[in-house]
C-alpha cells in the first residue's frame, strides 16, 4: 500500500504509523464526564469503506496525515495534512496545492 506524503510524495506504508480514526472528538480535558471519557478511550467503530484515518511519517519527515482509506479495498482516496485546512486534502488529490 502506498501512502502520498505531501512533502516526501508516494512511500510505501512501512514508513507511516497509524495514529487513528480521524473522526473521533477528545472530551474537554476539564471534563469530568466519565462516560465520554470511556467511549473516548474504548469506543471503536468498524466501518466498512471509505474511513478517515489519521498517519503519521515516523519513517519519513514525521508529518501527520489524514487519510481517507477504504477499509475493505485498503485504496487511498485522498491525503492531507491532519491539522489546517480540512480541504487540503482535496486539492492534493485533485493536483492543487495544499
Amino acid at each position: 500500500m502506498l501512502i502520498t506524503c505531501p512533502y516526501c510524495g508516494p512511500r510505501d506504508v512501512i514508513e507511516f504509523t497509524y495514529q487513528g480514526d480521524g473522526n473521533r472528538e477528545r472530551p474537554d480535558p476539564a471534563s469530568q464526564n466519565f462516560e465520554a471519557w470511556n467511549a473516548y478511550v474504548y469506543d471503536r467503530l468498524n466501518p466498512a469503506g471509505d474511513h478517515n484515518e489519521i498517519w503519521q511519517h515516523s519513517g519519513g519527515c514525521r508529518t501527520h496525515l489524514r487519510v481517507v482509506r477504504n477499509t475493505v479495498t485498503h485504496e487511498i482516496s485522498s491525503t492531507g495534512f491532519a491539522r489546517g485546512d480540512h480541504n487540503a486534502a482535496a486539492r492534493h488529490k485533485a493536483g492543487g496545492k495544499s
